[in-house]
């Protein structure tokens, strides 16, 4: 957790700064925060229309009486792909585009299901919680009533 937090604090500000540097010697100043400017206020057009359309999803999921997993996983990456573009900086822009393509969100929902739900339970209530022990072993509540055998039909 602590290098995940270092890459998320120090390191990628650090990729951020390196890369608007560039960026703005190789066209200047003016025009790097400019473009900054604008693919956040594209990003954000992005975010809203991707985010209506993810809740869309979710309301027609649960109309049909289904569990809207995918929906519900589609409108985080949606949020983080805004809050990504939403943050200055070309190289989050590009992982927030990323997360916002249908077509590319859909490979990053891909790879989060393989990666996670190998680690999830789903309980009889259909909440998912945390597997605990080997992948075999299993706790069954219930009761046994003996049953004599002159009383079976």
């Amino acid at each position: 957790m602590f290098v995940f937090l270092l890459l998320l604090f120090v390191v990628v500000p650090l990729v951020e700064l390196y890369v608007i540097i560039q960026v703005g010697q190789a066209i200047g100043a003016v025009p790097t925060i400019a473009l900054l400017l604008l693919d956040s206020v594209l990003g954000s057009l992005l975010m809203r229309s991707q985010g209506r359309a993810a809740w869309r999803r979710f309301q027609a999921a649960v109309a049909e009486g289904r569990t809207p997993a995918r929906e519900v996983l589609d409108g985080v990456l949606v949020i983080f792909g805004g809050a990504f573009l939403l943050t200055p900086g070309f190289v989050t822009d590009v992982v927030g585009v990323f997360l916002l393509l249908p077509p590319t969100r859909a490979l990053v929902r891909r790879g989060l299901v393989r990666r996670l739900l190998p680690r999830m339970v789903v309980t009889a209530a259909g909440r998912a919680r945390p597997r605990r022990g080997r992948p075999g072993d299993a706790d069954v509540e219930g009761t046994a009533v003996e049953i004599e055998r002159d009383r079976l039909p």
